[in-house]
């Protein structure tokens, strides 16, 4: 009843290559279950009466928006379902580069049969004419941003419209929110480069949501101090988003680019990192002291092009003869495998 499950589950497939950059798994794991997914997406496509030429779902939802009523059911394709759409089509045509599919063209073209991500006043709306009118535990409607990064706060457009997704999100308040709503939440402020917004998320999860064990209890333990929810079930997703929040403030990797310390708020003056992942199986370490980042260390697992968002305004690399480029404020490296680059802040 929720077909873009398939889509959202060929995001860490393709996850799990663009980290690893393993050739292999890409060819025999990542592959074989795109074209199985785009088979499934065509199949069940059927024409959008309300906008002649596109495409839309048979049915479409919202996840636990309206709950298990009729009226969680669209008739227009929600943003969630178009999201996790357009993306799949996004990454296939970047898997289908390395394995060289004569069909490529085909799947470009899909993109162009979706409507386009619905927003309004209220910045992502639930669904066309559905604006997220009260609280809710699920930010489906805003996967775009987070964890999908269709949209960016790097662009003016795209800025404009994540701020007017998280001050209305702020409006309908948290009071139907679980635990996981909040570290889920503080990834998406990370993403907005919402440093303090993102931490206090945290804060709220680790004190309000878990046991004295660190477990994740969903309800709020404090007797509703945020949200209506007090019950105890035991989850996982919430710790592990958790940690994934704490990671989108140190380090961020999407898109082609990787970002040091994009959401660290001031007060944290003196922390560090080591070998930590990105995209190109590129194992980063940074150190930041007196709130200015001292040092990067970056090592190639597969070797490959690194772009990596400048983070000093003068630097040098310790490899001394290492070439590099700096356009548009970003630093492009081509790595060899096993390479390991170092870069200063400051004169050599």
């Amino acid at each position: 009843m929720s077909p873009t499950t398939a889509a959202w589950l060929a995001q860490h497939f393709y996850w799990q290559w663009k980290y690893s950059m393993d050739k292999k798994f890409l060819r025999q794991r990542v592959h074989p279950y795109f074209e199985e997914i785009k088979k499934f997406l065509s199949g069940i496509g059927i024409k959008n009466k309300q906008e002649p030429g596109k495409i839309r779902l048979p049915l479409s939802s919202s996840p636990e928006f309206h709950d298990n009523s009729i009226n969680a059911w669209f008739n227009n394709i929600t943003n969630y379902d178009l999201a996790l759409v357009t993306n799949f089509h996004k990454l296939n045509t970047e898997i289908e580069a390395p394995v060289k599919d004569r069909q490529l063209k085909k799947w470009i073209n899909q993109l162009e049969l979706l409507s386009g991500i619905d927003t309004n006043e209220t910045g992502f709306t639930i669904a066309r004419g559905q604006n997220l009118d009260e609280s809710h535990r699920h930010h489906a409607h805003l996967v775009a941003i987070y964890p999908l990064g269709l949209i960016s706060s790097e662009d003016s457009t795209g800025k404009t419209i994540i701020d007017k997704s998280l001050r209305w999100l702020e409006k309908m308040g948290t009071r139907n929110w679980c635990g996981y709503s909040f570290s889920w939440a503080a990834c998406i402020y990370a993403r907005a480069k919402e440093a303090d917004n993102a931490t206090k998320m945290l804060k709220i999860f680790a004190s309000n949501f878990c046991s004295a064990n660190s477990f994740h209890l969903n309800g709020d333990q404090k007797g509703g101090e945020y949200s209506s929810f007090t019950y105890r079930p035991f989850t996982l997703e919430g710790n592990f988003a958790y940690a994934q929040g704490i990671h989108e403030m140190l380090i961020q990797s999407y898109n082609g680019s990787i970002e040091i310390f994009p959401a660290v708020p001031d007060a944290w003056e003196d922390i560090s990192f080591t070998n930590l992942r990105t995209e190109g199986a590129f194992l980063v370490s940074a150190k930041k002291e007196n709130g200015v980042i001292s040092e990067v260390s970056i090592t190639a697992e597969q070797g490959g092009d690194l772009h990596l968002k400048r983070p000093f305004k003068t630097f040098y690399l310790t490899n001394k003869n290492k070439k590099y480029k700096l356009e548009e404020n970003t630093l492009e490296i081509i790595m060899a495998k096993g390479e390991t680059i170092k870069i200063k802040n400051g004169f050599e």
